[in-house]
């Protein structure tokens, strides 16, 4: 079993933007520049904008956190989004999710300009990438992308089981695993709560991609031996022997799954730092567009 290593190879990506930035603060010019939207004070939201930022003020991008209160109008919000839109100073922006209950998410985000949107939530940028075009891909189906090419995994002609139909992972992977690229050309299946002998068919996976939501839903009896398993899955619990009071758990239960696999990742320092990771390429790329 190898460990996939999320923190290593972000910080691979990281290191190349860097140098990027270096150059051009070299020839005099400007930085990119990311901007988040944090509407309430969702715990989870907040620290992940955080951490953001600091991969921001880490490679040199210049950044904003725009902090809005929980009983935002969504006019008033829709206002911020247009007024990010305009700004020839922001190169690209997110607003992070999930937002209260009394904003429509689907309304935010097709205000959101495809060519600031970093997320690569807009339908604009889903429909290149179906297509193959130049795009923003959203971040973490992305990274999963990433750790495939850095670690030099063939995923050709493999038969790839995506657990999860979610518009932002789950949707988007299956068809990035599927296009006539490498990594990709894989034939991909995609499954979800109500798929039927749903154990059986993640058992038959020689990658199993993980974007379910429900804790440690994946056991050992359904993966395969020597399977690439990708854990997508992060959720807190209470953990009173903690200093935080919780941990992160996965949607694998990766203590009975691991010795499995051929690869496999950790709830930290997996997926997570490669989403990320991906959120500054796309940035960088917003800026290099315009």
């Amino acid at each position: 079993m190898q460990l996939l290593d999320g923190t290593a190879c972000s910080q691979e990506i990281r290191q190349e933007i860097a140098k990027e930035v270096e150059s051009l603060k070299a020839s005099g010019k400007r930085v990119p520049h990311l901007a988040a939207v944090l509407v309430g004070d969702d715990g989870a939201s907040q620290n992940y904008v955080a951490m953001k930022i600091r991969d921001c003020e880490e490679i040199g991008f210049n950044s904003t956190t725009i902090r809005m209160e929980a009983d935002i109008s969504e006019d008033a919000l829709l206002n911020k989004v247009d007024e990010l839109n305009r700004n020839p100073d922001i190169d690209g922006f997110i607003v992070q999710l999930p937002l209260p209950a009394h904003i429509d998410e689907n309304k935010v985000t097709l205000a959101i300009d495809p060519a600031k949107d970093v997320d690569g939530f807009s339908p604009v940028n889903v429909g290149n990438m179906c297509l193959g075009l130049p795009t923003f891909i959203s971040a973490t189906p992305n990274g999963i992308m990433e750790l495939f090419r850095r670690y030099r995994i063939d995923t050709t002609g493999k038969h790839c089981v995506v657990l999860g139909r979610s518009n932002i992972v789950g949707t988007p992977m299956s068809i990035l695993m599927s296009r006539n690229t490498n990594p990709g050309n894989a034939t991909v299946t995609i499954a979800h709560s109500r798929t039927q002998n749903l154990k059986e068919l993640c058992a038959s996976a020689d990658i199993l991609i993980v974007a379910i939501g429900k804790t440690e839903f994946v056991t050992a009896d359904m993966v395969k031996e020597g399977a690439i398993v990708i854990d997508v899955g992060q959720t807190r619990v209470p953990d009173s022997s903690r200093k935080s009071g919780f941990r992160n758990v996965g949607d694998v239960d990766f203590e009975n799954v691991k010795d499995k696999c051929s690869y496999i990742t950790f709830v930290t320092g997996g997926v997570g730092p490669m989403t990320r990771a991906s959120l500054l390429q796309n940035t960088l790329k917003a800026y290099q567009r315009r």
